[in-house]
């Protein structure tokens, strides 16, 4: 492979980094193609460069990272969207970024924050609903009420509500928050691991 012209990343670095304030969002190939003059080809040859170099993070065709650009002007940060979490049955899941979302300070708050998009019906009560991004907070605590990402006994992830300590067993409760579907439902873990405790939802109109 011929040698990276340092320019050129650098002006391939700048474009990702102005795109990412403008758009909240990272860009693709074609659109870094389009910014800086280059062939689509060329461009994935580069930021598969700049990821060996450490200046970006780029797996699977998406930039997941940008370390070395200032990502978010003042009043906002930036959450990773990780994929998906069932609001049902537990199931496993793999924490991998599918991009970076930019979002103000002024209406979610700080804090270290993920994304995580619902599926299930298991939280309908909470106000959550198939398809919506939910703010999660990293935090390995919890209050009665908190809807939280946690493990169940066999330590796979769900999205669900901490009901307390149950008075005859000990265990901790993690409970459905649909009483249509499932009345009474819930879920008892000998030791309680939570991931995040979520913060707000966010819906598609």
């Amino acid at each position: 492979m011929r040698s990276k012209d340092p320019e050129l990343m650098e002006k391939i670095s700048r474009y990702i980094g102005d795109y990412y304030r403008k758009i909240h969002r990272t860009p693709t190939v074609r659109a870094i193609a389009e910014g800086v003059g280059l062939s689509k080809s060329a461009v994935y040859n580069y930021l598969r460069e700049m990821n060996a170099r450490d200046m970006i993070t780029y797996e699977d065709g998406v930039i997941t990272d940008l370390p070395k650009i200032d990502k978010t002007e003042t009043g906002y940060f930036s959450a990773p969207l990780v994929g998906s979490i069932r609001c049902g049955d537990p199931e496993t899941e793999e924490e991998q970024v599918e991009m970076y979302v930019s979002l103000p300070e002024a209406l979610f708050g700080r804090g270290d924050f993920y994304l995580l998009r619902a599926t299930g019906d298991s939280m309908v009560d909470a106000g959550i609903t198939e398809g919506d991004l939910i703010l999660i907070r990293k935090q390995p605590s919890c209050e009665i009420g908190d809807v939280v990402v946690a493990l169940d006994q066999d330590g796979q992830n769900t999205l669900k509500v901490y009901g307390g300590i149950d008075k005859e067993n000990g265990m901790a409760i993690l409970e459905y928050a649909n009483e249509e579907a499932y009345p009474g439902e819930r879920i008892l873990v000998s030791k309680l691991v939570v991931q995040g405790v979520a913060k707000h939802v966010i819906k598609r109109l």
